[in-house]
């Protein structure tokens, strides 16, 4: 069997773009990350701020005990918000991910085709058994990986159940604590 050049040159670019595109999703959800940290960081301070000024103008204990009370719904409700955007952000990787490890799966899956193919034609008389092995393998690795997809799929339903949940249970304590 020959090695075709041309084909190794163009696997190896597949492979290079491919290691690219997810650094660069990688690195786009991290920018996004470090921006939501930096306006949550801000926002605490300047929250902060303003509360201890609400507080420090209280003319008497009650006051000052009613206005930190008041501070309390709204800072709930913002790390509800935060928590909220962290997690979509990391799930539309996680989905941005897995659509590119499926492609490039796929991509593989066609290649080893291609190769169980061309060495079935290109094999020696008594092979079969060989043959037959590698593409009982091949059609095994094939249902572990969809078996492994769906698996994540479910995961990936399940957490955002949870977090929809518990999203909801916080917030419903939070306006009963007020």
């Amino acid at each position: 069997m020959t090695i075709n050049t041309d084909k190794f040159v163009a696997a190896n670019q597949a492979a290079v773009d491919s290691l690219l595109s997810v650094v660069n999703a990688a690195l786009a959800s991290a920018e996004r990350i470090a921006t939501l940290n930096l306006n949550a960081a801000r926002s605490t301070v300047e929250d902060t701020a303003a509360a201890a000024k609400t507080v420090l103008a209280a003319k008497d204990p009650q006051a000052a005990l009613a206005a930190q009370s008041a501070l309390v719904q709204p800072a709930v409700e913002k790390a509800v918000a935060y928590s909220k955007s962290l997690y979509e952000i990391s799930n539309e990787a996680q989905q941005e991910l897995t659509k590119m490890f499926e492609a490039q799966f796929g991509e593989f899956q066609k290649a080893a085709a291609s190769l169980v193919e061309q060495a079935t034609k290109n094999a020696p008389a008594g092979s079969e058994a060989i043959v037959a092995a590698v593409k009982d393998a091949v059609a095994k690795a094939n249902a572990a990986f969809g078996t492994a997809s769906a698996l994540s799929k479910q995961f990936t339903e399940a957490t955002q159940a949870t977090v929809a949940a518990a999203t909801k249970a916080t917030t419903a304590a939070a306006k009963k604590a007020k």
